[in-house]
């Protein structure tokens, strides 16, 4: 998976935006090599 400051999704190539905890991601059924995440606040202890 990638961790980027900003993702970018592609709807042609079946990408879907999904926010989960806080978080950002770039999930891809078809071509899970296209996964990204969005760095988002830092854990809490």
């Amino acid at each position: 998976m990638k961790v980027r400051a900003s993702v970018k999704a592609v709807p042609s190539k079946g990408d879907i935006i999904v926010r989960r905890k806080g978080r950002v991601y770039v999930l891809n059924r078809k071509d899970p090599t296209r996964k990204q995440r969005q760095k988002g606040p830092a854990r809490k202890k």
